[in-house]
Formats: structure tokens, sequence, C-alpha cells
């Protein structure tokens, strides 16, 4: 096994809120498709990289109080300068981590889910 994570979902409650928010955080455009009665948001990824989705579906609940993802950034400042003005609240960080590892923070997004970013050290 050469990686873990292959998939990640995000639920929102508002889909069209969410893609506003992750769209304008991550400055990048997120691919709409619906899945089984699921509707969904894609993040741009190639394979075989990890990919993931936000998800409107009637049994998935937002929550700033399960599992916390961490998504990749190059620039960690820079981003959470725009989490305020698309709707979200920083509530962590910028921390810098032990061996080079390099920065986190935390986030509630526009829809109460709490997702982690990450920003790597420029030598890993």
């Amino acid at each position: 096994m050469d990686r873990i994570i292959n998939w990640f979902e995000i639920p929102v409650a508002d889909l069209e809120r969410a893609v506003q928010f992750y769209e304008r955080v991550f400055q990048a455009t997120l691919r709409r498709e619906n899945m089984s009665g699921m509707q969904m948001a894609i993040f741009p990824y190639a394979y075989p990289h990890a990919g993931g989705a936000l998800i409107r579906f009637e049994h998935y609940k937002p929550s700033a109080d399960g599992v916390i993802i961490y998504l990749h950034t190059p620039e960690l400042d820079e981003m959470l300068k725009r989490v305020d003005s698309a709707g979200g609240q920083c509530v962590f960080g910028p921390h810098s981590l032990s061996d080079d590892i390099g920065r986190i923070a935390q986030v509630i997004d526009s829809e109460g889910n709490r997702v982690g970013l990450h920003e790597p050290s420029p030598s890993a």
C-alpha cells in the first residue's frame, strides 16, 4: 500500500453555499455531479492522487466534532485571509509543526465542518 487516503467526502447542508466557500478559499473550480441521489462538487484531482468532494445527501450531516481531514495548501497565510470573507472562521493556528513537517490551521467552513489545512515545509 503506497497511500492510505484515496477519497474523502465533506458533508454539506447547502451545496451551492459550500461550493462558493471552497472555490473562493482554494481559488479552484469544483466539478458538480449527481450520483445515486447525492449532489456532489468534486475537488480538482488527478489519479493516482487522492480526490474528494462536497456531498449533499440526506444521511450526511456537517459537523465540527467528527473526523478532521487536512487539505493541502502551498500558501497557508493567504488561504486563511480568504476564510472569513468566504463565510468561514479560523479556529486554530497557524501552528508550526516540529521536524520540518510544515504548518497547519483548522477552520470551520460555511457548513459548520472543522477542516484542517496543511502547508508542507519548503524542504518536504
